[in-house]
């Protein structure tokens, strides 16, 4: 498997939803910033090792075999980003970029050690959960802030948008993963809220509450 195999199936997987759903070539595409005929050429690449089933205007899924491979990369992925974080001092900013890099090293041994090092983290940084060594990933019962109603509380758990500037603003706003918040109110003009987070008061914005998962208390 090449590096750029690698990144396909995981691309895949992410759009697939766990691979219960085809996706189109101009979805990787998007996603792959790349052409659409230099996606087709993959896909027939990993058709022709089993990884992905494709048929031309269906979409793309993928094997058992291709699901497996592409949750591998994933838990490296993110183990290493749990030890850039905890070990390294990077922020959670940070940590993306490397660990695209270090999902690749084909070590098992190296990553199981890794997972006995970190006492065996079942979410990574920005609270995405980390498959085991079968590829099993526990179910979660998050939500997006957004949904929750004046006076409901919940548990900061994850960031559905894990772009540089949105984890960099969260800091701004010291809110991090773990905090507790509880909904003041809500305007219903723009449905920003008014949320009490470690006992201060702030105002957030349509955008931020529909890229931040919670779970509710």
């Amino acid at each position: 498997m090449t590096l750029s195999e690698e990144n396909y199936l995981k691309a895949i997987y992410h759009l697939s939803r766990d691979a219960r759903e085809a996706v189109s070539t101009n979805a990787i595409s998007d996603v792959m910033e790349t052409k659409a005929s230099s996606v087709t050429d993959m896909v027939k690449k990993l058709s022709e090792k089993k990884l992905v089933k494709y048929k031309k205007y269906q979409g793309v899924t993928l094997t058992e075999e291709g699901r497996q491979y592409a949750v591998s990369v994933i838990r490296k992925h993110r183990l290493w980003e749990v030890f850039l974080l905890e070990k390294l001092n990077f922020s959670w900013d940070e940590v993306h970029d490397v660990a695209e890099q270090l999902e690749h090293i084909k070590s098992d041994k190296l990553i199981e050690e890794l997972d006995v090092f970190l006492d065996y983290p079942t979410v990574d940084p920005h609270g995405d959960p980390i498959p085991d060594k079968h590829g099993n990933i526990q179910p979660s019962s998050k939500v997006l802030l957004s949904t929750l109603k004046q006076n409901e509380k919940g548990v900061c758990v994850g960031v559905k948008n894990s772009s540089k500037e949105f984890l960099r603003y969260l800091d701004k706003l010291k809110i991090s993963l773990g905090d507790e918040l509880t909904v003041m109110s809500k305007e219903p003009f723009d449905n920003s809220m008014l949320i009490r987070i470690n006992d201060t008061k702030i105002n957030v914005s349509s955008l931020t509450a529909t890229n931040l998962y919670v779970k509710k208390m």
